[in-house]
């Protein structure tokens, strides 16, 4: 097993590299559900569409071995706060370098490691955002809109989590692209409805390689050609203004005033939303 390391970090593929990963949860009885599944979908979408500085195929190795030692219900019988540790211990027998266990076991905060790899931070923000998104038994899912600001105000409110902002970011740009699936779908509304449709890991896998990540490859890139021929138009727009009377720039320059003071108050998040949020005793995992 010393070699298992070598062998799915040498798979590139990440359709391949899922399947070797549940085939080690087949073998060795960790933990692996389809869950392992959305979460490395979700870091993977999120280092390329956001161009993070990581070494991608690291992460999502990590991704899908970091819950390894996960147990259900892990807040009832004392698990919760130990398992990513051990999770860590495991997976140095495997192989794998020190290093790499330690973003692993950085997947939550208990075990107090410092200072904390950046990979970390990728691997904590996805898993809990992914956490709040699923129905869990002791309470409904999460829309994205709710589990942003619970991941801000609550699991990662004291954390100082170095891609929090980003990946929120992200997430609004996600919410706005959609794939065509009957009807046009957001992404992530997709990759949960596979996630609850599906009825095992491997057929979440093959739907995922064969029919989505196709569809989603296109439609983020449409949308990054789109953001570019905007910032183009922008671009052109600037220097088409370089050329304006400076009675028109003051009178441009005064309107633009009166339009930022008009929605410099807005908030992110509609006043009911966060009220309902942040008020409410709710019943979840504080760790997915």
């Amino acid at each position: 097993m010393e070699d298992f390391a070598t062998y799915i970090l040498e798979e590139k593929n990440v359709a391949e590299k899922m399947i070797i990963a549940y085939y080690l949860s087949k073998k060795a009885g960790i933990y692996f559900d389809k869950s392992i599944i959305l979460k490395t979908e979700i870091a993977k979408l999120f280092i390329e569409y956001m161009e993070l500085n990581v070494d991608e195929n690291e992460v999502l190795t990590a991704m899908l071995l970091c819950n390894c030692k996960k147990v259900e219900n892990a807040q009832k019988i004392g698990k919760l706060e130990s398992y990513a540790k051990e999770g860590a211990e495991y997976l140095s027998t495997l192989g794998f370098s020190k290093r790499f266990c330690k973003i692993c076991e950085e997947l939550n905060r208990y075990s107090k490691s410092t200072p904390r790899e950046k990979e970390s931070d990728i691997l904590e923000v996805v898993d809990q955002f992914t956490g709040l998104i699923l129905k869990r038994v002791e309470r409904d899912a999460f829309t994205t809109e709710e589990a942003l600001v619970v991941l801000r105000e609550r699991n990662l409110k004291y954390s100082d989590n170095r891609y929090l902002d980003l990946f929120e970011t992200f997430i609004n740009e996600l919410e706005k692209i959609t794939i065509r699936d009957i009807i046009e779908v957001p992404i992530i509304k997709k990759l949960v409805h596979l996630h609850n449709k599906e009825a095992n890991v491997m057929a979440y896998i093959v739907a995922l390689s064969n029919v989505y990540d196709e569809k989603i490859s296109v439609a983020l890139s449409k949308n990054v050609k789109k953001k570019a021929k905007t910032l183009n138009l922008d671009s052109t727009a600037e220097n088409t203004a370089d050329v304006q009377s400076n009675m028109e720039k003051m009178k441009n320059l005064a309107k633009d005033h009166a339009n930022a003071l008009n929605h410099s108050s807005r908030a992110l998040f509609s006043g009911d939303t966060a009220k309902k949020i942040l008020n409410h005793e709710l019943k979840y995992k504080l760790e997915e």
